[in-house]
């Protein structure tokens, strides 16, 4: 699959592999952070998910566990219980803008779980599989993925993890 610019695009390339119907939605990159898409584009903040990496305190000798997290942009990552926990670690905390661009190679504001290292694992908070469709991020800022969640399950290291993420209070 060739890329908007003629190049390779490892995003619609592993979309076509899976066979994930989807929908690619143009977006101003300005416009790429989740509120800012959402309002813009007229899509309910319930029927978007955020991709984020988190990352765990590593042990000594050991790599640092990374995790892909996929939740509604109308819930919070439980980073300090959940995500912890599941990651084996003390501690753990969102990924920086650079240590995502390097795993992941895609920017804040583009992340999306399609294109990635095939050893990641990309956990999905149950709340978002369900929805109807979802919008995620499209590997870059200048665009989003709409689907159907269950494609999101046909990533090969993708599972749906229930309480990964809890209703945001309302006045956040």
């Amino acid at each position: 699959m060739t890329s908007p610019t003629g190049g390779f695009d490892p995003v619609l390339a592993h979309l076509a592999d899976l066979g994930v119907d989807h929908e690619v939605m143009a977006c101003d990159p300005d416009l790429a952070d989740t509120a800012d898409f959402c309002a813009a584009y007229g899509i309910d903040p319930e029927d978007s998910a955020n991709a984020i990496l988190v990352a765990g305190k590593p042990r000594p000798d050991e790599d640092r566990p990374l995790a892909l997290c996929l939740v509604l942009a109308t819930h919070r990552l439980d980073v300090n219980g959940a995500v912890r926990k599941r990651l084996g670690t003390r501690k753990a905390s969102f990924a920086g803008a650079e240590e995502t661009a390097r795993i992941t190679g895609m920017v804040i504001g583009g992340v999306t779980p399609f294109g990635l290292p095939s050893q990641l694992p990309i956990w999905i908070d149950a709340a978002v599989m369900e929805r109807g469709r979802v919008v995620v991020g499209g590997g870059s800022r200048d665009r989003k993925l709409l689907l159907p969640p269950a494609g999101l399950l046909k990533l090969p290291t993708a599972e749906a993890v229930d309480g990964l993420a809890r209703p945001a209070p309302d006045d956040v």
